[in-house]
């Protein structure tokens, strides 16, 4: 294989994707089209959720995937590192989604190669904007991906997290995310019970709990599957990088989750007696 050599106009420089085009390698995976109308629904993944706590930032997903009313894969992964310091998580359109998370971890590994150095937290959280921008008209057909991407910033020494719309709009938040049809369920149990400065215990239970209420209203949201043993996807990102909760830790802990439901107290009924004295 030869190795292709550009003049200094036409030189790509780090950006994989344009690399790809210099050499007419094809259209990038992120500018796929819509099905030809009248070909079956495509999946979908939802919900996707990214909480920063004391050390980093935790990122969590649910395993369903559906299309239309019907679950089309019950173990779909929806969290993967980007590099070493940093993770996207992925809803929408699932085979566009993964096939952008793909190229964004090309394109991270090839920076880091052409320039000997790894692109900073604000620059992957831009690069992935581009993606999403460019996936605008496959979006506008039916197949939209709206990630979430997290990781830690090296320099500031703190964990950072940043949500996108389907136009490649990119917003910093500051203590948490979610996209996906669960999101909006999600966000309202990690807005109730998160606290600045968690600990790791804290905020893993904090995502499970998020994901199960979701799963419990949205029916495009899978919860814990106990038969088949298959569990949301949960990973940290901290100094030390990106590492995959264990899932035997992700079920115990679902397990006390459940359990505590289950023991809890209803409210009870009002008496006669209580009506009667207003």
């Amino acid at each position: 294989m030869n190795v292709p050599l550009f003049s200094p106009a036409d030189d790509p420089g780090p950006d994989f994707a344009a690399l790809m085009r210099v050499l007419g390698v094809g259209a990038t995976p992120t500018m796929a089209s819509a099905p030809a109308p009248g070909l079956a629904p495509t999946s979908h993944a939802t919900t996707v959720v990214a909480v920063r706590y004391r050390d980093g930032v935790v990122m969590a997903g649910d395993r369903r995937a559906t299309m239309g009313n019907i679950i089309s894969h019950r173990s779909i992964e929806k969290v993967f590192p980007a590099d070493r310091h940093s993770g996207v998580a992925i809803a929408g359109a699932a085979g566009p989604a993964m096939e952008m998370v793909k190229l964004f971890q090309l394109q991270l590994e090839h920076y880091e190669k052409v320039e000997g150095s790894a692109l900073s937290l604000e620059g992957k959280a831009n690069q992935l904007a581009q993606m999403v921008r460019s996936h605008l008209p496959a979006a506008m057909q039916g197949l939209a991906v709206v990630p979430l991407f997290a990781g830690f910033d090296v320099a500031r020494g703190e964990g950072r997290l940043f949500q996108y719309d389907m136009t490649g709009g990119r917003y910093e938040e500051t203590n948490f995310a979610t996209t996906g049809s669960g999101g909006l369920l999600a966000s309202t149990v990690i807005k109730v019970g998160f606290a600045d400065g968690m600990g790791r215990d804290d905020s893993l239970a904090l995502v499970i709990d998020a994901l199960f209420r979701a799963a419990d209203d949205d029916s495009a949201t899978g919860g814990p599957d106990v038969v088949r043993g298959i569990y949301p996807t949960v990973a940290t990102i901290t100094a030390d990088g990106f590492t995959r909760v264990p899932e035997s830790e992700v079920a115990s802990r679902f397990g006390e989750l459940t359990e505590r439901l289950r023991l809890a107290v209803p409210i009870a009924a009002e008496t006669s007696d209580d009506r009667g004295d207003r």
